[in-house]
């Protein structure tokens, strides 16, 4: 059984922020974001977690074995270095989308993303202990990406392609598993997911194939954090790309990092 927990980081009264006292320019609201992102992935990397940046202004972490008094010193030096705020909801529950949904509902009762009288809400639950067999994640990519895509086609393109398979991959994990799937960038996707058999890997392969003719290839691995199951995902991917296989399974302990 998996035990994941998510933390959802929510940027306060981002909405209004941006247009007072006028539209700010874009490119300044996008080097805000992609800085805030890279700030708090390496907060969270740094103690092995994993976050996405989703939205941007709504950020889904993978942080087991990060307490609740880390939380709070995230939520202090965005706090101190940034002319915006966030909000920290937490949860733990099997399935991934339930976790996230319950931390969804902490922030969601604590008052409106854009009521400007709602900021730095903390609240949620922690895991007091971490186990081997508490994550399972996802690696997936493209088979021969560069090759069909890359090498072949126009950025745009290529782009749409990913994302076609990437909107298919995540709406089935979702739905079918209570999966939560994530772009990286390139043509790869991390998928956080319950405790799932081979097969329904094979499926998920399977039904993208199908769906959107894109062949894809995944490694999934274990682990008490974020980090050790997505490196074991990673090498098990290596394993897929070796072996020209479409599943492996587990691959190498993170501690080869």
């Amino acid at each position: 059984m998996t035990t994941t927990q998510v933390t959802l980081v929510q940027i306060d009264n981002y909405g209004p922020w941006t247009t007072t006292p006028e539209p700010r320019r874009e490119m300044d609201l996008q080097t805000l974001q992609s800085r805030l992102f890279a700030d708090v992935a390496q907060f969270l990397g740094h103690r092995d977690a994993y976050v996405f940046f989703t939205r941007f202004d709504n950020m889904i972490a993978v942080t087991n074995g990060v307490d609740g008094a880390a939380h709070a010193t995230l939520q202090e030096s965005i706090g101190n270095r940034y002319p915006v705020s966030v909000s920290l909801g937490t949860a733990v529950a099997e399935r991934p989308v339930d976790a996230l949904e319950a931390a969804n509902g902490r922030l969601q009762t604590a008052g409106s993303a854009q009521d400007e009288s709602r900021t730095e809400v903390l609240a949620g639950e922690y895991l007091a202990e971490t186990d081997r067999s508490d994550l399972q994640i996802a690696h997936f990519d493209v088979v021969n990406a560069t090759g069909k895509y890359t090498d072949q086609l126009n950025e745009y393109d290529t782009f749409i392609n990913i994302e076609q398979a990437f909107g298919s991959l995540m709406r089935h994990l979702r739905e079918a598993h209570g999966a939560l799937s994530f772009f990286v960038g390139g043509d790869n996707v991390v998928a956080v997911c319950p405790d799932l058999p081979e097969s329904a890997f094979s499926s998920a392969v399977s039904h993208v194939e199908s769906d959107v003719d894109i062949e894809l290839q995944v490694g999934v691995g274990r682990g008490a954090s974020a980090h050790e199951a997505g490196f074991a995902a990673k090498h098990a991917l290596e394993d897929c790309r070796h072996a020209g296989t479409s599943v492996e399974m587990f691959g190498a302990p993170a501690a080869s990092d």
